[in-house]
């Protein structure tokens, strides 16, 4: 796929697959910016940064201003809530919210009137939306609240295409966290799932590219989960 004179502003997302999409996009040709609350962190070659909170609509509307004319957005952001129910701060699950589907959709309200023809937005949901567990609630409902956000968003700013990934247990470096752990986590995984691995950056990267190049995909959620939801 050629992205030669495409702008691509991705939001959110410290980890490995923000920083796959922007080197396999700029490698392809596409000027990347890369917007977060820590723009230092998002410095990679190639690649401009810009400061945007999810959860301040007005850095939204500076971001937007900022880059001007574009054709592609993507965001990745989170911040998980997870607890019981019975233990849950209002805050933290505001900040959740904000991060995948209140701040996704300033992002639309900000961005929609400056992308170029054939522009796309991809946003970012999850296989928990699919496979709910106790002590997730907030992580299912937002990551399902996305899929209902990409479906509605693609109604109302069409001809904007606005898709969802939803990423299964992916080695981004996320999950280092665990430690010594991670390694029998992921072995776990990878026995409990169809695919017989957990994802790699580069899987999730070639099915967000995918979506943002392919002019009659909207309105859709693609599963990169290696067939996690489906157990």
């Amino acid at each position: 796929m050629s992205f030669e004179g495409k702008r691509l502003v991705i939001v959110g997302g410290g980890a490995g697959i923000a920083r796959q999409i922007a080197s396999d996009a700029s490698a392809a040709g596409a000027e990347v910016i890369r917007a977060g609350r820590n723009p230092a962190a998002l410095a990679g070659r190639g690649v401009r940064t810009a400061f945007a909170d999810l959860g301040e609509e007005s850095s939204l509307k500076a971001l937007a201003h900022e880059v001007g004319e574009m054709d592609f957005v993507v965001s990745l952001a989170a911040a998980p809530a997870n607890g019981p129910v019975a233990t849950l701060e209002r805050d933290a699950v505001r900040r959740a919210f904000d991060a995948k589907v209140t701040g996704p959709l300033m992002l639309a309200k900000h961005f929609a009137p400056r992308f170029r023809d054939g522009g796309a937005m991809v946003l970012f949901s999850g296989v928990a939306a699919w496979r709910p567990a106790p002590e997730r609630t907030v992580m299912a409902t937002t990551n399902g609240a996305v899929a209902f956000l990409a479906e509605a968003l693609a109604v109302e700013l069409a001809p904007i295409r606005v898709n969802a990934i939803s990423p299964g247990i992916v080695d981004s470096g996320a999950w280092d966290r665990l430690g010594e752990a991670k390694a029998e986590f992921f072995r776990r995984t990878a026995e409990a799932i169809p695919a017989g691995r957990v994802g790699r950056p580069a899987d999730v990267s070639a099915a967000t590219l995918l979506l943002l190049a392919n002019p009659f995909v909207t309105g859709s959620v693609l599963h990169v989960d290696g067939g996690g939801r489906l157990g």
